[in-house]
């Protein structure tokens, strides 16, 4: 434990809640929460967390709600949440092997404890209100996207992204990894990963495609807020 979370500290206490959900409709995007406390008994302690998002298509008027959404929440607590937790999002849901994002990212923070401008108390408002935000988010997501039809090649592309959000969690995430080297319960640990998810060797989509527009957005730094 003091390895992996770089600590001095005998026990801990760690609590949280994970929500990933990978829909069957390839319009619906998939979704990631997680809202986590620890506190180790040398009193020190911090909150984590965030909401990511991975569209299997990229609708930027989706994305721009979503993010939009986001940032009513961190600017309640501090103007520099967002662009903070956005690019740490950017950076943190990244693929290097793949040099994509896993999706179109968030908001992520860790570490975060009380400080001359925020105290326990506003941190933990903040989580608790994120951790809210998400069911009016997704819930609003799903209402635009589950009657859409698809084809079995639209179904096809998400089961591949699907296998692009696996290698993520398997190779990088570092909670995944935690867990699994803590011991903890396997089933619970690997609760993010879909029921089916594929590979092609060298899989290469058509220009100008819907999937080809997708891969063009999936990169760092993209204002998407400002989208229309």
């Amino acid at each position: 434990m003091r390895k992996n979370l770089k600590v001095e500290a005998d026990k801990f206490f760690a609590t949280g809640v994970s929500i990933v959900m990978h829909p069957n409709n390839p319009h619906v995007p998939i979704i990631h929460m997680n809202i986590r406390y620890f506190e180790l008994d040398n009193g020190t302690y911090w909150f984590g967390g965030g909401i990511d998002l991975t569209p299997h298509f990229v609708d930027k008027a989706q994305a721009a709600y979503f993010h939009k959404k986001l940032k009513e929440v961190c600017d309640r607590y501090d103007g520099t949440y967002y662009p903070r937790f956005k690019k740490w999002a950017d950076d943190y849901f990244f693929i290097p092997h793949r040099n994509e994002t896993r999706g179109i990212g968030g908001i992520f923070y860790d570490h975060l404890s009380e400080d001359e401008k925020h105290s326990k108390g506003d941190i933990f408002n903040f989580s608790i209100d994120l951790g809210e935000i998400f069911s009016e988010i997704y819930t609003h997501l799903i209402q635009v996207n589950k009657d859409s039809d698809y084809t079995p090649e639209e179904k096809e592309w998400q089961l591949l992204r699907r296998g692009r959000y696996v290698e993520f969690n398997l190779v990088y995430d570092r909670g995944t990894k935690f867990g699994l080297y803590s011991n903890g319960r396997t089933e619970s640990i690997l609760m993010s990963l879909p029921k089916q998810a594929n590979w092609y060797y060298a899989h290469e989509v058509e220009e100008g495609s819907a999937e080809q527009k997708t891969l063009d957005l999936l990169r760092k730094g993209i204002d998407w807020t400002s989208q229309q």
